[in-house]
């Protein structure tokens, strides 16, 4: 809650897993709200959360829109730039490049770097996972030259699905405790 009693309005803007895709879903299907790390957030904060999650997306290239009323902007990206083979620093510079175009003061952006991939269907390689814990250290590093906040999710315990790459149901409770205790504890 903001002071003087009104709502901050939210807006997470990510890929699939602010999305809330369930793997096992062939067709894009969704964890119940329950579930969604998005959801479990505006549950115990009270605010007014736009999920702009989408399965699949990559890092934009050019402007998006952020609703107006934006108090809060929670992005989480990078994670299918480095299925596609994006070295971690470039991903991080694209984020840092995408950030510095959004028409947005910086005091109001959160830069939440995915947790890493683990082996399964999705990553076979090793090298993808070292480089999606590098990504983490390179977000935070183009973050802090820019004073943006950025919290590293790796930290948080979040499990992945059989795939290595999305959250499981219990994944999205740790993702949604962990940035709970980092921004309103």
């Amino acid at each position: 809650m903001l002071q003087g009693g009104g709502v901050m309005r939210v807006c997470c803007f990510g890929d699939s897993n602010t999305y809330g895709y369930d793997p096992r879903s062939f067709l894009g299907g969704r964890y119940a709200a329950e579930n969604r790390w998005v959801d479990i957030l505006q549950s115990k904060t009270g605010w007014e959360i736009i999920n702009q999650g989408m399965n699949g997306r990559e890092i934009p290239r050019s402007a998006v829109f952020i609703p107006p009323e934006t108090e809060r902007l929670i992005l989480m990206l990078g994670a299918n730039d480095l299925l596609q083979g994006c070295e971690p620093e470039k991903a991080a510079e694209r984020i840092a490049h995408f950030v510095s175009a959004l028409d947005l003061p910086t005091e109001k952006i959160l830069w939440i770097a995915p947790p890493p991939f683990a082996f399964g269907e999705w990553v076979q390689s090793q090298k993808v996972i070292d480089d999606s814990v590098a990504f983490a250290q390179c977000c935070l590093a183009q973050a802090e030259g820019r004073n943006i906040r950025c919290l590293d999710a790796g930290r948080w315990g979040v499990t992945m699905a059989y795939d290595g790459v999305h959250f499981t149901e219990q994944g999205h409770r740790a993702f949604a405790e962990g940035l709970y205790k980092e921004i309103c504890l």
